[in-house]
């Protein structure tokens, strides 16, 4: 920060005095306070089959060295500030793309969407803005983007379990960090979303196509959808009966 006004702010919080080799800290993050399941959740991958816009981004921190890295109470600075219509309080999601290193995101080749964690405004200059990490998912890196903090919604899956449709199957893409084998309580993506006719709430039974003649679908478990998207869905595994892997089929109960 290089103006008299964000210098001002940063010394009245003592934020200036600081030993060479030591980091600037903002507030002390405090607990949440959320169910283990909202958090889990908020911080549960997405899929994408385009690159975002990524506009708002992580470009550093208050350092005396560079830093690509940074943890929950660490000050993290933005590209944007009071002329982007920042302001102190806001609170942002911080998210990273991953994708192949051979191919670009497609509806071929999708890429994951991470949640790293997510900060809040500390300190606001006409170009840049100072933000605390105030809950990581992930470590917070250089090149994330920003989007809205909203805090998620956990669905209530319908107690009636209708037989699922089997005419018009989904597949499981892929999970956290492009991870292709899932568990109970693991979360993975799938290629059905809302134009498909899924909503938060709905239950999948998941299955195995053994590629062998005269043989029935063997059942893999199953798992309830807890972010839509027109055409992607994240789902949560609450039944297990094997390992499920990228390629596996899913079926909508309904």
């Amino acid at each position: 920060m290089t103006s008299r006004r964000t210098l001002g702010i940063l010394a009245g919080a003592g934020l200036l005095a600081v030993t060479p080799v030591s980091a600037q800290r903002g507030p002390a993050p405090g607990a949440t306070g959320l169910p283990a399941e909202v958090l889990s959740l908020a911080c549960a991958p997405r899929v994408a089959y385009e690159i975002p816009p990524m506009p708002l981004r992580i470009t550093g921190g208050q350092d005396a060295t560079a830093r690509q890295i940074y943890f929950p109470g660490d000050l993290v600075t933005i590209n944007a500030g009071m002329r982007n219509g920042i302001e102190v309080g806001q609170q942002f999601y911080v998210r990273r793309r991953q994708v192949s290193r051979r191919d670009p995101a497609s509806r071929e080749t999708p890429a994951t969407i991470r949640t790293a964690g997510w900060i809040q405004v500390y300190a606001v200059d006409d170009m840049m803005s100072l933000a605390t990490v105030t809950h990581a998912c992930d470590t917070v890196q250089v090149d994330d983007y920003l989007e809205p903090f909203v805090l998620p919604v956990m669905p209530t899956p319908s107690a009636d379990r209708p037989k699922p449709q089997r005419e018009n199957y989904g597949h499981v893409l892929m999970g956290q960090d492009r991870r292709r084998s899932f568990g109970k309580g693991d979360f993975f993506m799938v290629d059905r979303g809302s134009d498909h006719g899924v909503t938060p709430g709905a239950q999948f039974v998941l299955y195995r196509d053994k590629h062998l003649a005269e043989n029935f679908l063997f059942e893999l478990g199953e798992a309830v959808a807890v972010d839509v998207t027109p055409d992607s869905s994240t789902l949560q595994v609450t039944v297990s009966l094997d390992a499920i892997t990228e390629g596996d089929y899913v079926a909508m109960r309904r």
